[in-house]
């Protein structure tokens, strides 16, 4: 179990070690999600007082969960990671090639949001602290099966890497002058060019 920057790696598909008595876990999720909505629309400079309004609990609350602004910025990041990694594994029911591609939209999404909470983070952190490093690490596992899959079944060309698809989406997902109505469309172009082709 690596430990990181106040969280635990662990095991199973969970970055980081959650609250395990019902109430306080409740609390914990309901932090994370106002905070998640409050830095999505006012940005990350947020309050603290306004998250923990958000949540209906006391800033006490908020504190004792989360000690600093970084613990929760983290805690943001790493749901947010966690939850795409999730849908990666809700997909494999789906034929290889519209799992990938319906997960690579998901990400694609995910990366603007992720972007803005990774620059807030380095006020605190080193670009490749072990949070970030963690991340990554499970984001391209998750990706990562779902390519070999879909270069298994012979529709993705055998020279692709994950590194190559991420490199793709996040460039795509961070440029801030694709309207939000576009991304999806030029995504879908940029993955015409991973499709294989005799």
């Amino acid at each position: 179990m690596e430990v990181f920057s106040g969280f635990q790696m662990t095991t199973s598909n969970s970055l980081i070690e959650r609250p395990k008595r019902a109430d306080a876990r409740r609390n914990y999720d309901r932090l994370v999600t106002a905070a998640r909505d409050a830095f999505a629309e006012l940005g990350t400079s947020a309050s603290l007082e306004e998250v923990a309004r958000r949540a209906g609990v006391g800033i006490g609350t908020l504190y004792r969960h989360f000690p600093s602004r970084q613990d929760l910025l983290e805690a943001v990041y790493v749901e947010e990671v966690e939850d795409v990694c999730r849908r990666a594994d809700e997909l494999t029911d789906l034929p290889p090639w519209e799992a990938l591609a319906e997960w690579l939209h998901r990400v694609v999404s995910y990366v603007g949001r992720k972007y803005a909470l990774a620059q807030e983070l380095w006020n605190y952190l080193d670009r490749d602290a072990p949070v970030f490093s963690g991340c990554r690490t499970a984001l391209f596992a998750a990706g990562g099966a779902l390519l070999e899959r879909a270069q298994q079944a012979g529709e993705v060309r055998a020279d692709v890497t994950i590194d190559d698809v991420m490199q793709i989406v996040g460039g795509i997902g961070k440029n801030a002058t694709i309207p939000p109505d576009q991304m999806e469309r030029i995504l879908d172009i940029a993955l015409d060019g991973l499709r294989y082709s005799a």
